[in-house]
């Protein structure tokens, strides 16, 4: 079943808990807007490539609509729809006023110089460039692409409007307007939810293994954080390999190893492991960091942990909800678990449009408050109807949607 297959039956089951009038669930099976563009990028060796790119405007009831752009080489039509989705309803659920969107060019940036890489991001904004906006479309972050690409974004469209609006992306360098704390936003946001989660069990971090799949920014910054926090990592895998020690180890030494060596496998402090194992490891909480359709029918029942922070988009698909659910396994759903980052983008937005920038501390207390009440709103939508949190969080996502088109009186 397709990802977006997926995302739409996760709509059906949060139709059940929020009971939507018919017409909001039936925009909500739609995007509003698809675009697929085509553009040509010389290469250094002086020919030229044409690559696709997306741009999916998913749904804007509750304001302008946001969402990264992904740089990958398995990236379709079909999973950005998906994404656009979930950042329609993650934006509801942690009560920004954004809507929905996302973007994705089909490479393997990782084959790409630093100037094709630069040519490719400018002549894909260029392409799209018309229909996005600061009170339009706008983009950010999102797999393999960096405040560099953003800052790239934001160079190309004022070049396209013909004056500087550092607010049309977002997760820019903090050089061209971007955030403080923004980096880190993702990550942070995640170990937020996961300590009130924990603290509602009377948990302490000591005593909490975790596990991260998918060691890149969102999870070396959590990792990290995590760590200082308390919490024992005892394993983390990237695409090209993993490394796991039971008693635990300091990620930012496998954070400085993978950026001398590209990769985790060989961390003198682990030992090596199969990455496609991560996800079952002997642990209290596994993190997909990576992408979506890694928590499957397959695995989900090998799975010992007893939480799933989901940092990944989509990383478990409904099958594995059914199991985990059965086996009493709780999933923190990435709806709720991994918008720190929008939050935060949020924040750029806003600083942007005031020209007035705050401190890491005051972004960081805004975050928590932010997540904390998130989670607390989730967490009370599931108590009240005896649902998953992840059901909770989509019904929670779909009332407030629909409240924003009745207020419009959108049909």
């Amino acid at each position: 079943m397709s990802v977006f297959q997926n995302a739409m039956r996760q709509l059906d089951t949060a139709a059940a808990v929020a009971k939507p009038d018919p017409s909001v669930l039936e925009a909500l099976r739609h995007p509003k807007r698809i675009l697929e563009v085509s553009f040509q990028v010389k290469m250094d060796d002086g020919s030229v490539r044409t690559f696709v790119g997306y741009r999916v405007q998913y749904d804007d009831s509750r304001g302008p609509f946001k969402g990264g752009v992904r740089f990958h080489q398995q990236t379709d039509l079909d999973e950005v729809k998906a994404l656009s989705f979930w950042m329609a309803i993650k934006c509801a659920v942690v009560g920004v006023p954004f809507g929905g969107g996302k973007g994705g060019v089909t490479v393997d940036p990782k084959k790409l110089s630093s100037t094709e890489l630069e040519r490719l991001s400018r002549a894909y904004f260029r392409a799209i460039a018309p229909f996005v906006g600061e009170n339009v479309d706008v983009p950010a972050p999102d797999v393999n692409t960096t405040p560099q690409i953003m800052a790239w974004f934001a160079d190309e469209y004022a070049r396209y409007a013909s004056r500087q609006v550092p607010g049309v992306v977002t997760g820019k360098p903090l050089a061209v307007g971007g955030s403080k704390g923004r980096m880190s936003a993702t990550g942070q946001g995640g170990l937020f939810v996961l300590d009130e989660h924990l603290k509602k069990e009377g948990t302490d971090p000591s005593s909490v293994t975790i596990a991260v799949q998918g060691f890149g920014n969102a999870g070396q910054h959590f990792a990290r954080l995590a760590h200082e926090r308390g919490y024992r990592i005892v394993a983390v895998s990237d695409s090209r390999g993993a490394t796991v020690n039971p008693a635990g180890f300091d990620p930012q030494a496998i954070i400085e190893h993978k950026s001398r060596t590209g990769a985790v496998a060989g961390f003198v402090g682990g030992q090596d492991a199969d990455p496609a194992l991560i996800l079952e490891t002997d642990c209290r909480v596994i993190v997909p960091a990576a992408l979506e359709n890694q928590l499957t029918a397959e695995n989900a029942s090998r799975v010992k942990a007893k939480i799933v922070l989901e940092l990944a988009n989509g990383p478990t698909v409904p099958e594995a909800d059914s199991i985990f659910t059965q086996h009493g396994v709780v999933v923190l759903p990435d709806v709720l678990s991994n918008a720190g980052g929008v939050a935060v983008s949020y924040f750029e937005w806003v600083q942007n449009r005031l020209g007035y920038y705050w401190g890491y501390d005051e972004v960081r207390q805004k975050l928590e408050t932010l997540m904390k009440q998130a989670y607390a709103d989730v967490r009370g939508e599931a108590d009240a109807n005896s649902v998953t949190l992840r059901q909770a969080a989509f019904a929670l996502a779909v009332r407030r949607i629909s409240e924003a088109r009745a207020a419009k009186g959108w049909q």
